[in-house]
C-alpha cells in the first residue's frame, strides 16, 4: 500500500470520485455534485483556503486501486480565536480495513505534528461551518442537505486508532403538517411579538448582497461564544450564500428586526438531497432538464442556522421563528423539517426542540486524538 499526496488535477478527481466505490452498496448515501466538489477543493475558488493549509492524501494498493482518502487541515483562524494548537482531519473515506485507516490517520497526524499541532480533531470537512461529525446513530435514514453520511464501521476504525469522543452533534426531526399550529407555540410567539414589537420578514432577493451582509453581522455576533465556533469571513459567507442562492426559498429565510436593526435570522433550505440522489453527481446531460421537476417533489426542509444577537435574546425571537416555520413549511410543500445540528451541551436549544415536538433521530460525533 502507498499513501500519496494529491497534487494534480487528475489526482484530485480520483480523490473526489472514491466515495462512489466505497458506497456502492449503501442505498442511503447521496452522491454530491462533482463540479461542486471540484470548486470546494479549488484553492483559487474556495475562500476557506485564504486562512487554511490543507493536504489531501490517498491510499492505493500495489495495483494502483484507490482504497481510502483523508484531508489534514490547519485553520489559522481557529488557532487564533481559540488559542489552541488543534488541527483537523476530514473528507475521510476508507474501505473496511484497519490497516488502511491507520496509515491514513498516521499521514494526517504526521503533517499536523510537523506544523506544531497538539491535537487532531475530526471528522471536519473542512471546518465546523461545513459538514462535520461522524454519524454514529441514525443510519437507516438518508442524510438531508449539507449533512454527512458514513458506513457504521467508520466508528470502529476511528476508535481503533485511539481517538476519543469530544462532542456530539444532534439532528432533530419534526412534522409540519397542514392544520392547526400547536396552541402553545402560537400563543407564546404572538405574545412575545406583541410585547417586544419586533417584526419578522422574508429575505429580499432583489437586495440579496445587502441582505447577506446584514445576516453575516448577526451570524458573527450570535455564534461567537459557541463551542468550536470559527466565524466565517465576509468573503466565505458571501461565497456560501452565492452557492445557496440557487436553491434558497426566500420564504424560509427569516429576518427579525427591532426598529431598523436586524436582531436575528433563521435559514431553512429545501432538502436538496432528495434531488441529488437522482443525479448521481452530474447535472449534465439530463439532470439540468429534470431539475425543476424534481425540485417540486421535495417535501422536507432543513433548518441550517438560527441566531439572535445577545441583547435581543430575551424577546422570544427564536420562538417566533419556530412559529413561522410551522406556517410556512406546509404552505410551501414541506411537511418535514430537520433541525441540525445542535451541540449536545446546548441544553436550552435541545430542551426547546423536544418541547415543541421534535425528535432527536441522528447523532454525529467529533473525536480528538492527542498528537503529543
Amino acid at each position: 500500500m502507498v499513501i500519496r499526496e494529491i497534487v494534480t488535477g487528475k489526482e484530485r478527481i480520483r480523490f473526489i470520485k472514491l466515495p462512489w466505490r466505497i458506497y456502492r452498496n449503501h442505498t442511503h448515501w447521496v452522491p454530491p455534485l462533482i463540479f461542486e466538489r471540484k470548486n470546494f477543493l479549488n484553492r483559487l475558488k474556495n475562500p476557506f483556503f485564504d486562512h487554511a493549509e490543507v493536504k489531501l492524501f490517498m491510499a492505493r494498493d500495489g495495483g494502483g486501486r484507490d482504497q481510502g482518502r483523508i484531508a489534514a487541515i490547519i485553520d489559522r483562524n481557529y488557532i487564533s480565536i481559540h488559542g489552541e494548537q488543534t488541527g483537523f482531519f476530514g473528507l475521510f473515506e476508507c474501505e473496511d480495513d484497519r490497516r488502511i485507516s491507520q496509515c491514513l490517520f498516521d499521514q494526517a497526524a504526521q503533517f499536523l505534528r510537523s506544523r506544531g499541532m497538539r491535537t487532531m480533531r475530526g471528522p471536519v470537512n473542512m471546518s465546523v461551518n461545513h459538514d462535520c461529525g461522524l454519524l454514529v446513530e441514525g443510519f437507516a435514514i438518508p442524510p438531508v442537505f449539507m449533512m454527512p453520511y458514513n458506513p457504521p464501521y467508520y466508528e470502529r476504525l476511528v476508535l481503533d486508532y485511539g481517538f476519543t469522543k469530544t462532542m456530539d452533534l444532534y439532528a432533530y426531526y419534526g412534522e409540519h403538517q397542514h392544520g392547526p399550529i400547536p396552541r402553545r407555540i402560537e400563543r407564546g410567539a404572538k405574545r412575545c411579538r406583541e410585547k417586544y414589537k419586533f417584526t419578522v420578514r422574508s429575505l429580499n432577493m432583489k437586495g440579496f448582497d445587502a441582505e447577506i451582509k446584514k445576516i453575516h453581522d448577526v451570524y458573527t455576533a450570535a455564534w461567537e461564544n459557541n463551542w468550536g465556533a470559527v466565524p466565517m469571513t465576509e468573503k466565505e459567507f458571501s461565497h456560501l450564500a452565492q452557492d445557496l442562492k440557487l436553491i434558497i426559498n426566500p420564504e424560509l429565510c427569516l429576518m427579525a428586526e427591532v426598529g431598523s436593526e436586524v436582531a436575528g435570522f433563521s435559514l431553512a433550505v429545501p432538502d436538496f438531497n432528495q434531488v441529488l440522489g437522482r443525479l448521481n453527481g452530474r447535472l449534465l446531460p439530463f439532470g439540468l432538464f429534470t431539475l425543476p421537476w424534481h425540485k417540486k417533489k421535495i417535501d422536507c426542509m432543513r433548518m441550517i442556522a438560527m441566531g439572535v444577537k445577545k441583547e435581543f435574546r430575551h424577546m422570544g425571537i427564536d420562538n417566533y421563528f419556530y412559529y413561522e416555520y410551522y406556517k410556512r413549511g406546509p404552505a410551501n410543500g414541506y411537511t418535514g423539517c430537520e433541525m441540525s445540528w445542535v451541540l449536545e451541551n446546548n441544553s436550552a436549544m435541545n430542551r426547546v426542540l423536544e418541547k415543541i415536538g421534535y425528535t432527536r433521530y441522528k447523532t454525529y460525533r467529533l473525536y480528538d486524538f492527542n498528537l503529543l
